[in-house]
C-alpha cells in the first residue's frame, strides 16, 4: 500500500515538473514583431541596414524580436492591404520604407507607433505636425532628397556645360512627383537651360519615356529619387548607357551599377537610423517625443569608366568634389 502512495506520488511530482515549463513559457512575454512596409521589391541592403540599427539598440531578428517583410511591388491597393493586415496582426511597431507606404501605414493605425522613412517634406505630406515634436504616433528620417534638385542640376551642368536641353524622369505616382518638378524646373531656368519633363511608372512606360528623350535630342538627365526607379536601376543604367544618355541619378546604388553620376543621402545609413529608432520604440520611447532627424550625409558619386565610355572628360574641379570616383 505505501508503494503505492510513494508510486503516485512520485509521478504527481514529475508530472508537475514536466508542466512547470510550459507554464514558465507561458508567462514569458511575446517576441515583438516589427512589420516592415515597403513599396517595390525587396531590398536586401535596405534590410541588412535596418537590422544593424536594431542590432545597435540590442534587437536580433529571431532572438529577442520578429520582423514581418511586407513589399508592395508598386501597387498602391497591396500596400493599402498589407498596411491594414499588419495591423490586424498588432505588430509593435510599422517600419515604413518610403513616403507611400509611411501615408498607408498612417491610414491604417492611429495608435500602432510608425517610423518611416521619406524624400519628400514629411511635414507638407501631413505626416507629422512639425519634425522637431511629430507628435501622433509616426517619426522617422527625412532626406528631402527633392530639395536638392538644384544641386543634381548644378553638377550636371557644370560635367555639360554646353548642354542646352535637360530632362528629368518622374514617378508621376509619387506624392511629391508635382514638387519635384517644380524644383527642377526652377533650378533649370536659374541656370538658363530648357527642361524637359518626362514621367514613367512601369518598365515599359521607362523604355517609352527615354526613347522620346532621344528623339528630342536631350543633351543630359536627371533621374528622380524613387524607390520605383532604384528597383529599375539595372535597367535604367543600362538604358541611359545605350542610348548615350549622360544621366544624374538621386542614389549611389545608381553609379555602383555602372550610371554616370549620382548626388543624394546615404540609403545605408537612413535605414541604419530607422533600424535605431523602431528599437528605442521597443524599449517604451513614444514617436511624438522623438524628432524627425535630416539626412545629413550627401555624397557625390562619379563613375569614371561611364564617364570614359561616354567619351566625357570629367573635368578635374568636378572631380574634387566626389565623395567617391569609380574608376
Amino acid at each position: 500500500m505505501a508503494s503505492h502512495i510513494g508510486r503516485r506520488k512520485f509521478l504527481a511530482t514529475l508530472g508537475a515538473a514536466a508542466a512547470w515549463p510550459l507554464a514558465a513559457r507561458a508567462q514569458q512575454p511575446a517576441m515583438p514583431v516589427i512589420g516592415f512596409l515597403g513599396y517595390g521589391w525587396r531590398e536586401p541592403n535596405a534590410v541588412a541596414a535596418f537590422q544593424k540599427g536594431l542590432n545597435e539598440t540590442g534587437y536580433i531578428e529571431g532572438r529577442n524580436v520578429a520582423i514581418e517583410f511586407r513589399w508592395a511591388q508598386n501597387d498602391n491597393e497591396r500596400l493599402a492591404n498589407f498596411a491594414a493586415d499588419l495591423v490586424r496582426r498588432h505588430v509593435a511597431v510599422i517600419a515604413a520604407y518610403g513616403g507611400t507606404p509611411a501615408l498607408a501605414a498612417k491610414a491604417a493605425t492611429t495608435t500602432i507607433p510608425i517610423v518611416f522613412t521619406t524624400a519628400g517634406d514629411p511635414v507638407q505630406m501631413g505626416l507629422v505636425a512639425s519634425l522637431n515634436r511629430p507628435g501622433g504616433n509616426l517619426t522617422g528620417i527625412a532626406n528631402l532628397h527633392m530639395q536638392v534638385s538644384a544641386k543634381r542640376l548644378g553638377l550636371l551642368h557644370e560635367l555639360l556645360p554646353r548642354a542646352a536641353r535637360l530632362a528629368v524622369l518622374v514617378n508621376p505616382n509619387s506624392r511629391v512627383a508635382e514638387s519635384e518638378i517644380a524644383d527642377a524646373q526652377a533650378a533649370a531656368a536659374a541656370i538658363g537651360r530648357e527642361l524637359d519633363v518626362v514621367t514613367a511608372a512601369t518598365s515599359r512606360e521607362i523604355d517609352i519615356a527615354l526613347a522620346s528623350l532621344v528623339q528630342k535630342r536631350t543633351d543630359g538627365l536627371l533621374v528622380g529619387p524613387h524607390s520605383f526607379f532604384l528597383n529599375r536601376r539595372a535597367q535604367l543604367v543600362t538604358l541611359t548607357a545605350r542610348l548615350a544618355l549622360p544621366t544624374m541619378f538621386g542614389f549611389r546604388e545608381f553609379a555602383e551599377a555602372g550610371g554616370l553620376m549620382s548626388y543624394g543621402a546615404n540609403l545605408s545609413d537612413q535605414d541604419r537610423q530607422i533600424g535605431i529608432y523602431a528599437g528605442r520604440v521597443l524599449k517604451g520611447e513614444r514617436p511624438a517625443d522623438l524628432p524627425v532627424m535630416q539626412a545629413s550625409k550627401f555624397e557625390f558619386v562619379i563613375n569614371l569608366q561611364t564617364a570614359r565610355m561616354l567619351g566625357i572628360d570629367v573635368p578635374p574641379t568636378l572631380l574634387s568634389l566626389a565623395d567617391e570616383v569609380i574608376e
